[in-house]
């Protein structure tokens, strides 16, 4: 029997891997400490995506060989995203690590630790999330080009899993008392085209919400070949949230075609419009790359334009990163850091504004929200339009009520930022 620090870095796919590694490891005997201190063997998973996510998991590996070092553990491992682009470069630049494991090698992790794989117990998970939400991951992989995108060499090839197994994971989350589940892939858009030749995506929303879960949320759609009629079961089921996490990084044609996104000014224009008509209560979160090689100033304001004029109900925008293993790679990435800064800054500044109105229509109402946390008389939570851990959050008084996590309230708001809604509870659902 050996204690097991897990360290899961990056995003809510790396989420899914480790909580099914736990699932796993715990079968064999293996525990799993909260504290590194308390731990034999240091393990973790880690993010190569952007810089910034590169640097952390480097720290986070270093500190733990300093821990190896010191004695406080026996072993390190190093598995996820970083591994599988500079496995060779990591093993001699970290010699004290004692093995580094790819995106897809569950069971060589698991018998480095001491520990079995069980075919069985795929299904099988282990929440790093609090208990009421969870993460379900349809697909595996990418066989999108995006120029900026390093994912089809760290994932591989878009696997859809099977609607049988995707069912039976969520049945075993919802009895464990999951109410929200959030569907994730790299791209939710094709689900199921490698199965039978035609998006399934829907078909799996409708029996997923056919399950009685009280919130399904969809996150990362592509632009390109998005199954409309999901929009539809959007507006007709009451437990499918009217939210839609769709990045769409830029609105310029030359830059959309040198992303090689698939889709143009036009067609996005086009998509918006329709997904608006068909649904009118749907709110949009949406990504942007700014900076992006040979990006002009005139094309940068072209997407503050389009930013300022499709009113986003929540967007993101992240500086772009020259990834080695991208194809953008090989194009010149000549717009200073600074700028790259700046430009973030100022198309986030817009959003803000954008975000402030939208939030103040709230001011006066009562909603409906999913409490995350709750302390000393705070509750903290998420309408139906917020996922977790990216989006806005309500900042409730429980004025006497005996709010915990995981129930749903009504609240009536009474005030507003940009990212928040603050108010009190006036019942429990």
């Amino acid at each position: 029997m050996r204690n097991i620090f897990l360290l899961s870095l990056g995003c809510s796919k790396n989420t899914v891997d480790s909580e099914r590694l736990m699932a796993q490891a715990a079968a064999s005997g293996m525990i799993f400490t909260e504290v590194a201190d308390d731990a034999d063997i240091i393990l973790i998973n880690t993010c190569g995506f952007i810089q910034d996510a590169k640097e952390e998991s480097i720290a986070e590996t270093l500190a733990a060989i300093r821990k190896k070092q010191e004695g406080m553990v026996r072993k390190v491992y190093v598995m996820g995203c970083l591994p599988e682009l500079y496995r060779k470069e990591l093993g001699e630049e970290m010699p004290e690590v004692d093995g580094f494991f790819g995106t897809r090698e569950l069971p060589e992790v698991l018998q480095a630790i001491g520990a079995g794989y069980r075919e069985e117990l795929f299904d099988r998970r282990m929440l790093l999330t609090p208990p009421h939400y969870a993460f379900l991951k349809i697909a595996e992989g990418c066989n999108r080009q995006c120029s900026f995108c390093s994912i089809p060499k760290i994932r591989g090839r878009y696997v859809s899993q099977q609607p049988e197994q995707l069912l039976r994971e969520a049945s075993i989350l919802k009895e464990s008392g999951v109410c929200e589940l959030n569907l994730i892939a790299q791209d939710i858009s094709v689900y199921g085209c490698d199965l039978g030749g035609k998006p399934l995506l829907n078909d799996l929303v409708l029996r997923l919400s056919d399950m009685a879960f009280r919130r399904i949320r969809l996150l990362y759609a592509y632009p390109l070949n998005f199954p409309m009629e999901v929009i539809d079961t959007m507006r007709e089921r009451e437990n499918v949230c009217n939210y839609l996490d769709m990045p769409l990084q830029h609105i310029s044609d030359r830059i959309l075609r040198s992303m090689n996104r698939g889709i143009d000014r036009a067609g996005t224009l086009r998509l918006l419009e329709s997904i608006r008509e068909r649904n009118p209560g749907i709110r949009l979160r949406t990504t942007m790359i700014a900076g992006y090689p040979g990006e002009t100033r005139e094309e940068f304001e072209e997407l503050l334009r389009f930013v300022e004029e499709s009113r986003f109900d929540r967007l993101g925008c992240f500086p772009y990163c020259h990834e080695e293993y991208s194809p953008a790679y090989l194009l010149e990435d000549n717009v200073n850091p600074e700028e790259k800064q700046d430009r973030v800054a100022e198309l986030m500044e817009l959003q803000e504004s954008i975000s402030q109105e939208k939030n103040r229509e709230y001011e006066g109402k009562e909603i409906l929200v999913l409490v995350d946390q709750v302390e000393e008389g705070t509750a903290f939570g998420r309408t139906e339009y917020d996922a977790p851990e990216v989006d806005n959050e309500c900042i409730l008084e429980t004025a006497g009520f005996d709010v915990r996590p995981g129930m749903f309230c009504r609240a009536s708001i009474t005030d507003s930022t940009p990212y928040d809604l603050e108010g009190e509870v006036t019942g429990i659902e």
